[in-house]
This record gives structure tokens, C-alpha cells and sequence, in this order.
């Protein structure tokens, strides 16, 4: 699909990904741009609809999906990222609640808003996933574990969308210069660059995009069983 002249709702817009996302879709011509924050105040990017929503609120995403009945590119960029193993000893509730928004976050704010898509010719849903959808390491393994859940619904979603001619896009990307992961000492990707390659991507009709070369390399060891190792043992 084309980003001029479509209608573009972001979750998570007001800093790191998002807000790249807001402003370079305003920069392709996007029609309007709707910028989803849990404190709307802090959406402060000129030109975009501040949208009030946390995805972990059924309430909040149907408020949302009622007054933006206009969609067509919905990008569910909105996530946590908590340190912590399958095993760590606060691990039920380290996967609770990355589980809560970064699955079913994704899976609440597609199914609410796949009739609109539909009805709107079709569009797109991207889905911002991981380097970790595809291997773990114990330092971020709950994170790692809410990644493959949220690759899998990806899959799935584009299933059952393509009937209604919705291009479903997961992207898989490593680590990138956001606040999400400034703690960690590690070569970062630039936000600019991951987004491009992601609307580009749409641009295209893609369904899948690695926007790095670590991510690149690790889709293509998939098959000889790289996720059998330590993601950042490497």
C-alpha cells in the first residue's frame, strides 16, 4: 500500500519508534496520523491526532477504534521490555506483563480494528516484533518469550486477513537506539534507518522485514538451529 494519502494509527507515538514512525509517515504524505500514548499530553509532534489509549485496556482500544473509523496502516508499535529469565524468581509476573501488551496488545488492537481495514479497502497492520521472536538469551528471556507469542499471532493474523486484502507485516529488528534499551551497551541501530526499511517495506507489499544485518543473519541460521543458542552469547 501507499503511505501518501493513507490514514496511519500508531500505537506507542509518543517517543522512540513511534514517533519516528509519526514523523516519517508525515513526511510520505500520510492524509492524517492518528499518535496513540497512555498520556495523550505527551504526544506533542505537530501535525498528528493524539489518541489517549493504553492497549491493555479493552475500554480504551474500542473508544479508539470508534473514533478513528477512518484507518487504513495500523502500526502496533507499543511494547515493554523488562529484563529477567523464564526462571528468575519474579518470572510468572515478568511474563504476565509483557505477555499483556505485547501480545495481546497486538492481538486487541488488530482484531479491533480489522472490520475497519476491511472496509477500507483492505490496508496494512504492522507489527513491530524482534530479533527475539527468533532466538532468547536468559537476560531478556520473559521478553524474548512475548516476541515468538506475538510472531506467531502475526502469522496468523495475516491468514486470516488476507481474505479482506490486509498486507500483514512482521517486523523483526535487534537492538535500537530508543530509551526502551539505553541501559545496554551494545551496537544500536539508528531509528531512522529501521523505519524507512519498515515503510518501505509496506510500500512494497512485504510481509516480513529484517532491518539489520544481526537479524538478517540469524532468519538465515534458523534451519541449522541458531536458536538453540544464547542470543547475546555471540
Amino acid at each position: 500500500m501507499n503511505i501518501e494519502g493513507s490514514v496511519v494509527f500508531i500505537t506507542g507515538a509518543n517517543r522512540g519508534l513511534g514517533l519516528e514512525f509519526a514523523k516519517q509517515a508525515l513526511a510520505r504524505g500520510a492524509k492524517k496520523v492518528y499518535a496513540a500514548a497512555r498520556q495523550i499530553e505527551s504526544v506533542t509532534l505537530p501535525g498528528v491526532i493524539p489518541v489517549k489509549l493504553d492497549v491493555t485496556k479493552p475500554e480504551e482500544v474500542a473508544a479508539a477504534v470508534a473514533a478513528c473509523g477512518d484507518v487504513t496502516l495500523l502500526i502496533n508499535n507499543a511494547g515493554i521490555g523488562r529484563t529477567g529469565g523464564a526462571l528468575a524468581d519474579d518470572a510468572e509476573a515478568l511474563l504476565r506483563d509483557q505477555l499483556e501488551t505485547n501480545l495481546f496488545g497486538v492481538w486487541r488492537l488488530s482484531s479491533a480494528f480489522a472490520a475497519t481495514l476491511g472496509r477500507n479497502g483492505g490496508g496494512a497492520i504492522v507489527n513491530i516484533l524482534s530479533i527475539l521472536s527468533w532466538v532468547n538469551t536468559p537476560t531478556l528471556g520473559a521478553y524474548g518469550v512475548s516476541k515468538s507469542a506475538a510472531w506467531a499471532l502475526t502469522n496468523s493474523l495475516r491468514q486470516e486477513l488476507s481474505a479482506q486484502g490486509t498486507q500483514v507485516l512482521g517486523f523483526h529488528g535487534g537492538f535500537i537506539d530508543t530509551d526502551m534499551i539505553s541501559a545496554f551497551d551494545v551496537p544500536k541501530s539508528r531509528p531512522e534507518d529501521v523505519v524507512r526499511q519498515t515503510l518501505d517495506a509496506v510500500q512494497a507489499g512485504q510481509v516480513e522485514v529484517s532491518v539489520d544485518e544481526s537479524t538478517r543473519q540469524v532468519k538465515q541460521a534458523l534451519s541449522a538451529g541458531v536458536y538453540l543458542q544464547d542470543a547475546l552469547a555471540h
